[in-house]
């Protein structure tokens, strides 16, 4: 008996708590506000109570329940909430129509697509074979500030093989990317993401200009963008896992 309950002394009292759901996802509130009505000044709001999470709006993710963005695409477009009831994850989507272009986009937008946002701008490389122009070239790893300084100009004397070939941008009902191997090749479509504020640029389901030197993320940083040039950096290239890689662009 003694033994028994020495035992059962040593078993530990566990006091077992379980989340449990503040609401269901029918009873999370979306709104979005646009100011002027219409237009592409949105805001994004989560109003409901004991609910927390983060915003998706397709070209970035806004870690509050409510967040204003300029908006630079035109047309029909779906943002979305992903976050906890209490005791469970779950999403939900609102959509919004923009039906004008009444505040000013961030000027990176106009620089990469042209003002005229839904015909788009087409970039070529800076550059030729041959000439010792520095357009696509290896570069110290893991710093966007060296990525203009050369270990090896690789495009002087062995091209990137879409060296003759063009990628377009554009925000013609989405942000649109298309890759094309030549100037007369069929186009690689995608989408792309631009993250102003890190200077990021993404490319989803294409390739960049000069992919044989970029990375498996899709993933560059933006060294410069103005109206007449572009340079993206990769801080480890699929070139060589040991060094950077930057690539110089111009307008077609």
């Amino acid at each position: 008996a003694a033994f028994m309950l020495v035992f059962s002394a040593c078993d530990p009292i566990v006091d077992e708590q379980h989340l449990q759901n503040s609401t269901d996802v029918a009873g999370v509130q979306l709104k979005s506000v646009q100011t002027p009505p219409g237009g592409n000044k949105i805001t994004l709001s989560m109003d409901t109570p004991g609910v927390t999470g983060y915003w998706d709006y397709n070209l970035g993710k806004a870690l509050t329940n409510e967040v204003t963005v300029v908006y630079p695409i035109p047309g029909k477009s779906t943002f979305t909430f992903i976050g906890t009831l209490g005791g469970e994850f779950f999403t939900k989507t609102i959509d919004v129509q923009v039906d004008k272009l009444d505040t000013p986009l961030d000027q990176d937008w106009y620089d990469l697509v042209s003002t005229n946002t839904a015909a788009g701008k087409t970039w070529v490389f800076d550059g030729a074979a041959g000439t010792g122009e520095a357009y696509w070239f290896m570069s110290p790893p893991d710093n966007p500030d060296s990525a203009m300084t050369a270990w090896w100009n690789a495009g002087d004397c062995c091209p990137p093989l879409d060296v003759d070939g063009k990628m377009h941008f554009d925000l013609n009902g989405a942000a649109n990317y298309n890759h094309y191997q030549t100037a007369s090749a069929t186009a690689e479509k995608g989408s792309f993401v631009m993250d102003i504020a890190n200077k990021k640029l993404f490319i989803t389901n294409s390739k960049i200009l000069g992919y044989e030197a970029g990375n498996t993320a899709n993933e560059y940083s933006i060294v410069t963008l103005t109206e007449d040039k572009l340079v993206l950096y990769v801080p480890r290239s699929l070139k060589d896992a040991g060094t950077g890689w930057t690539f110089v662009y111009r307008p077609e």
